[in-house]
């Protein structure tokens, strides 16, 4: 099922797995320590500024009104006043610094993650989905926003509360202290049962919150089929419970939250009043004065909100760490083909050696003991039934991925041996389909390469044989292609994409299927384009389509992961084997 966010209740953490994921975190946030510093200076600071409040009021009431001494009291609100703009001036700039720290901090984990990303082989989508990964980018980021921008901040901040409230009350009156401190039991029992149910019920919330959002993605993304059928109704029905499913658990979530402020608000309500009770008892046997009580009663006032806090902050924790996790098991994933120190020679022989191929976690081998010489400039086509085995060579060839046993070469340096660079220049894939970016048809062919002028990308588009037809559109190369290419048709799209290859002026080209989604019409543009690239390069073309095998030098025929036959149309046809089989289908689907 698809997840936006969030953690399940099988992604729970124990306890030692979130310090360790928490203590990964603080060193990655090292480059942002002295923002941290500040804001910690800030915290500290606007934290005494909240509490030093209480004891001088305190001290204005014993020293200046009960003792009728108009100058202590001057001072004692004057130092009020300072203290409390202080504070104020503190909190502002504890705020700005505990953010720029924090959304530093979600900048460069974005930026590291996606780098990562694109470092990655195709071995590695082909483990995670994209929707998956798009959720670690977003939802999963964004959890960890809660704790970053405000939830550290929260964290540290009642910390500080707590632990300078209690040693002032401890030096006002441990007898106080001890009366207030009744009621914390109780705060503690609720606090974990609070915990607990809490975090089962954010989890049902955002469990129900992917729901929701599956329902909505599919609902927009297949409009036009709920349209065609006229099931909007049924649809709207399926959303509609959907999003009551999330209604109930926002409602079972914030009656959790309501049960647990109340236990507390109302403990704060009894600690005040034994404090008023006792202290009361005290002033009458001269023990303490009547500013003291007050003080501590303003105190107490300070001390219950920052334990309510530290309770929400846990499962704010559980989450970005649950999410810091997930992180992490992408960012230590790594690049299953990686470069090596050698160049690749411009031209030679690409030679397939003894190899063989098994996606990672799986037992059946895609291809076995495969051995072939491709000629320099020579067109080899590979067929086969579907499965059998072709697009997984022709990714192999192009070091997609890497052989489980056996080696590529080229020109005599082993693929694995070769930087990244040249092996992209000297061989290039065109895909099936070809993907379009959003931004003009020359942004799109200067994908392939960086900094191609203008007069570059005509030259590639001439050489296909593509450039008139495009100079044709209104704003000529500079044309908006829109989301996914949709303003140009399928045919067009693969122009682009051959374009692509053309400005690389590869070595070895890699054609999976590349005409397979076309119409005839479009096709036969497309081909004629795919001639003129192919011309004096070393071709690799995974066809299904006969007028496409027979322009090749060799055959090379793939059936259930073994190289079953090797030769040109004429002696495959002649040995009468599983070549000559599949040009007879083909033959007789040929419309007459």
């Amino acid at each position: 099922m698809f997840r936006v966010g969030g953690v399940a209740d099988d992604d729970k953490l124990d306890k030692d797995q979130t310090r360790a994921v928490l203590r990964r975190a603080i060193r990655m946030a090292a480059p942002f320590r002295r923002t941290i510093l500040a804001a910690l200076g800030f915290v500290l600071l606007s934290t005494l500024g909240l509490l030093l409040g209480p004891v001088i009021v305190g001290y204005g009431i014993d020293n200046g009104i009960v003792a009728n001494d108009r100058t202590v009291l001057r001072n004692a609100v004057l130092a009020y006043v300072v203290v409390v703009v202080i504070g104020y001036l503190a909190a502002r700039q504890q705020y700005i610094f505990v953010n720029r720290a924090g959304e530093g901090f979600l900048q460069s984990l974005r930026v590291r993650t996606f780098d990562h990303i694109q470092k990655q082989s195709l071995g590695f989508f082909d483990r995670y989905q994209s929707g998956v990964l798009i959720s670690r980018m977003t939802a999963d980021i964004e959890s960890m926003g809660e704790l970053v921008q405000w939830g550290l901040l929260q964290l540290i901040a009642a910390v500080f509360l707590i632990v300078i409230a209690l040693g002032l009350m401890l030096a006002m009156s441990w007898q106080l202290t001890i009366g207030a401190l009744l009621v914390m039991p109780v705060i503690i029992i609720g606090s974990r049962k609070f915990q607990r149910d809490s975090n089962e019920a954010y989890l049902e919330v955002r469990e129900r919150v992917g729901q929701n959002l599956s329902e909505l993605q599919e609902g927009i993304s297949g409009v036009r089929v709920i349209q065609a059928y006229a099931q909007e109704g049924q649809q709207t029905r399926q959303f509609v419970s959907s999003n009551r499913s999330l209604y109930r658990s926002h409602v079972r979530s914030i009656r959790v939250s309501t049960w647990y402020f109340g236990l507390v608000e109302a403990m704060g309500i009894f600690a005040t009043a034994i404090t008023i009770g006792v202290g009361g008892w005290l002033v009458g046997m001269d023990a303490i004065e009547i500013g003291t009580v007050v003080a501590f009663v303003l105190l107490l006032s300070q001390l219950f909100e920052p334990v309510q806090q530290l309770s929400q902050l846990y499962n704010t924790v559980q989450s970005s760490a649950a999410a810091l996790d997930k992180l992490f098991t992408i960012l230590d994933t790594q690049p299953e083909v990686e470069g090596g120190p050698l160049d690749l020679p411009e031209r030679g022989e690409l030679v397939v050696d003894g190899i063989g191929f098994a996606y990672p976690n799986t037992e059946a081998s895609v291809l076995r003991d495969v051995t072939i010489t491709v000629g320099d400039g020579e067109r080899l086509a590979l067929v086969g039934p579907t499965g059998a085995g072709k697009s997984t060579l022709a990714k192999l060839m192009a070091r997609l991925y890497d052989p489980t046993v056996g080696a590529i070469s080229f020109g005599g340096v082993d693929l694995r041996d070769a930087t990244l660079d040249s092996l992209r220049q000297r061989v290039v894939v065109v895909p099936q389909e070809g993907f379009l970016f959003g931004g003009s048809i020359a942004d799109n062919v200067r994908i392939a390469k960086a900094g191609a002028t203008d007069d570059e990308l005509r030259e590639a588009l001439d050489a296909i044989g593509a450039l008139d037809r495009f100079e044709e559109f209104e704003d000529g190369i500079h044309t908006e292609v829109r989301e996914r290419g949709s303003r140009l048709s399928a045919g067009e799209r693969q122009l682009v994409s051959l374009a692509r290859a053309a400005l690389v002026d590869p070595a070895v080209l890699v054609l999976d299927e590349a005409t397979s989604s076309l119409d005839p019409g479009t096709e036969l543009i497309v081909e004629a384009a795919l001639e003129k690239l192919m011309t004096g390069r070393t071709t690799i073309v995974v066809a299904h389509r006969l007028s496409t095998i027979r322009t090749a030098d060799r055959i090379a025929v793939i059936d259930a992961g073994e190289l079953a036959e090797l030769g040109t149309h004429d002696e495959l046809v002649a040995q009468g084997g599983r070549y000559a089989a599949l040009s007879s289908a083909w033959q007789q689907s040929l419309p007459t």
